[in-house]
Order: structure tokens, then sequence, then C-alpha cells
């Protein structure tokens, strides 16, 4: 089991194992940048480290699955431009972990590209900048002919799942409302 570079870095069990042994060293990352950030009096420097690991940590292995070449690598892959067709087979079929596997694949960004960057504190900027990010690994995955399904419904379900991951977020990136002043204490 993993005995190979390749076996690391080319198969989802490495993928995943990699990403669980990763852990301590993006602790590690966040912390050591949180306190550079601190020293350098930079704001919130706690809240913006944990987002930027936690966004790259969260993100990039599922990224790492979805690129990962299929049986015969070279091959043409399939194209799937039908919006929903995928998602009512996979329904048919009863097979839910695959609609979620998509749906978990731009969550992190979802949850904390918000808490990180003010221009994505919106549930529809984030829905629409994961749809372009999926957007553009699905067109990757079929140019370079990855012998995988390159299909629009993915990239509807990574939409989904980034929108529904900044609802859990929200309460710390909301807008604040705006203060009014009291008029019974001006006297009018």
């Amino acid at each position: 089991m993993l005995n190979t570079w390749q076996e690391w870095v080319g198969t989802e069990t490495g993928v995943v194992l990699g990403s669980v042994l990763g852990l301590p060293v993006a602790v590690l990352v966040m912390l050591l940048l949180a306190l550079y950030r601190r020293f350098k009096g930079t704001a919130r420097p706690w809240r913006n480290s944990f987002a930027e690991v936690g966004l790259v940590y969260g993100t990039l292995p599922w990224v790492w699955i979805i690129m990962l070449p299929g049986e015969e690598p070279g091959v043409e892959g399939k194209l799937s431009l039908v919006p929903f067709a995928d998602v009512l087979d996979l329904l048919a079929h009863r097979d839910m972990g695959q609609i979620v596997g998509n749906m978990l694949v731009f969550a992190a960004l979802g949850f904390f590209a918000p808490l990180r960057f003010a221009g994505l504190r919106s549930v529809w900027r984030v829905l629409a900048f994961a749809a372009a990010c999926s957007a553009f690994l699905e067109i990757l995955q079929f140019v370079l002919r990855l012998d995988r399904v390159s299909s629009v419904d993915d990239v509807l379900l990574n939409a989904v799942g980034a929108a529904l991951a900044s609802l859990l977020s929200w309460r710390w990136w909301r807008p604040k409302p705006a203060v009014l002043p009291d008029l019974r204490l001006v006297g009018v």
C-alpha cells in the first residue's frame, strides 16, 4: 500500500492519506503565519491566517483528486452539457456519495473566502466565483484528455456546495447593519 511516489500523488488514497498527514503542517503554517502577522501589526492576523490556510488546505486535495487521470489517460473524455441529466441519473441510482462529493469540492472556498476577502462577502459572489473555478477545472479536464467526464452538473454542484458552505460562515462575515442615531437623544 502506497509504496511508490506515484501511489502517493497519483491515487485518491494517496491524496487523502497525504491530506490527513499534512494536517499538523497546515496547523503549524497557520500558527506561524498568524504570529508573523501579529508581530507586523496586521489587522486580524489569526482570522486571516486561519481563513487562508483553511481555504487552501480544504480545497487543494479535492481539486487534486478531480484532476487525477481516469483509467486511460490521453483518451478524450466525455462531455455532459445537459443540465441536471447527471444529477437525475445519480439520484436514480441512489449514488448520493457522488453528489455530496461534488458539493464538497469548493466547500472550503465557500466557507473561508468571505472571511478573508471582502469582495466575496456575498453568497451570490461566492456562487459565481466557485462556478467559474469549477468551469475552468472541467474545461481543463477535457482539454488535458484525462479520461474524465466534464459535466455541467459538476459545475452546478460545486458552486451550490460553495454557496451553502458560505452560509455556514455567514455570521462572521455578514454586513453589519448601519447604526442610526437615536433621534430621542438629539432632541428632534
